[in-house]
């Protein structure tokens, strides 16, 4: 029994890190642009609900953008504080920057699917990309991935961006999105075909052509969901369309949470559409179990009874081991995340499972889901 599990331990950790090294090479920065190349120009897109301490950084990070043309649109939905305000005298000092107000919130919708749908219809480019309000971009970002874009020949291209974290609950669990990407969605796939099951995108950046985007029905095809990022590059995919993904660490970055709290409603709050949802998280958290936490469980425990550890165990255990924390090690240092949390990589895969099977336990108990000051309930409108 011992051998059959140090066996299971040792392919469950290893197909993810063969996985994660093939993909490591795939998923690439989008290339610089040449001098004179011209690209299509871009409105940016940005729905702000109580946004006052990050709009204005992230309207100007977009407005020292080189290469493109551009306009900068911040839907207000609902702010009580001085988001208006703020955007609005930005408008007053640049005429790239328009200020909408959102209409009232209709039953059935989320609360950011139904801005981005009423941004979308305000835009003026044939090009769009929607941002969160949290999103700081390097003034080359935008052309980098017009280009990326247009040399895919994707309908929507997204990617991730540099997650800054402070605390401990932001660089446990938010460095472990490189790795649940690259060690689990076959890139090749994704890229040859348009497999709704290889969709996948981040919501904080989503770069999509206009045409394709109504075509398909756009945010308004996903209105009741939280989570964006991996719902509308399904979406496109469901209509015959093309994704891809670019490594945006070096040209995007964002401060998603600042708190434990935080961290943890706001990754619950969308899990049930990810890892969470009732037909994987099974077979996930076996895996994961298996893989990434019960090579750690049993090195400590052997340790700790000063147990002697020889022959093809002792193999099967270090490379089960290695396998695990090697993609970690790697993504630390490409994807500039703190190293601490690829050594304390089994407590943070650990603490994630919990996280999921909390977000299920909700969802299956009719339990409400609160963001931005809204409560979201199945089946019921959005309660502010």
């Amino acid at each position: 029994m011992l051998d059959g599990l140090l066996v299971a331990m040792m392919v469950c950790a290893l197909a993810p890190a063969v996985l994660f090294s093939i993909n490591y090479v795939l998923y690439r920065e989008p290339r610089r642009i040449h001098p004179g190349r011209v690209l299509s120009a871009v409105s940016v897109l940005i729905p702000a609900r109580d946004e006052e301490r990050a709009i204005r950084e992230a309207v100007e990070s977009v407005l020292a953008s080189e290469g493109v043309t551009l306009e900068v649109v911040v839907m207000d939905d609902g702010s009580t504080d001085a988001t208006a305000a703020l955007v609005a005298e930005l408008a007053e000092r640049d005429a790239r920057v328009r200020l909408e107000q959102a209409p009232l919130l209709p039953r059935g919708w989320n609360g950011k699917q139904h801005a981005c749908w009423a941004l979308a219809h305000t835009a003026r480019h044939e090009r769009m990309c929607f941002m969160d309000a949290d999103v700081r971009i390097e003034p080359e970002a935008l052309a980098r991935m017009l280009g990326f874009q247009e040399d895919s020949g994707a309908a929507l291209v997204s990617g991730f961006p540099r997650q800054v974290t402070e605390t401990m609950m932001e660089w446990l669990l938010l460095p472990l999105i490189h790795f649940v990407l690259l060690g689990f969605l076959p890139l090749p796939g994704m890229r040859r075909t348009t497999n709704p099951g290889y969709a996948a995108g981040c919501g904080q950046f989503l770069l999509v052509r206009r045409a394709e985007y109504f075509a398909s029905g756009g945010h308004a095809g996903i209105r009741e969901t939280m989570h964006d990022g991996l719902r509308l590059p399904k979406l496109l995919r469901e209509h015959g369309l093309t994704t891809d993904l670019a490594d945006l660490t070096r040209l995007v970055r964002c401060r998603m949470y600042r708190s434990a709290g935080q961290v943890w409603s706001g990754l619950a709050k969308n899990a049930t559409e990810g890892l969470a949802a009732p037909v994987r998280i099974v077979p996930i958290s076996l895996v994961l179990l298996t893989g990434q936490v019960m090579p750690f469980a049993v090195l400590l425990w052997l340790l700790l009874l000063r147990q002697p550890i020889a022959g093809f165990e002792a193999t099967f255990l270090f490379v089960a081991a290695w396998a695990a924390w090697l993609p970690r090690v790697m993504a630390a240092f490409r994807y500039q995340q703190k190293l601490r949390s690829a050594w304390l990589h089994p407590v943070g895969i650990a603490v994630l499972l919990v996280l999921q099977w909390y977000a299920l336990g909700r969802k299956l108990m009719g339990g409400a889901v609160s963001w931005k000051a809204r409560s979201y309930v199945a089946g019921e409108a959005p309660i502010d």
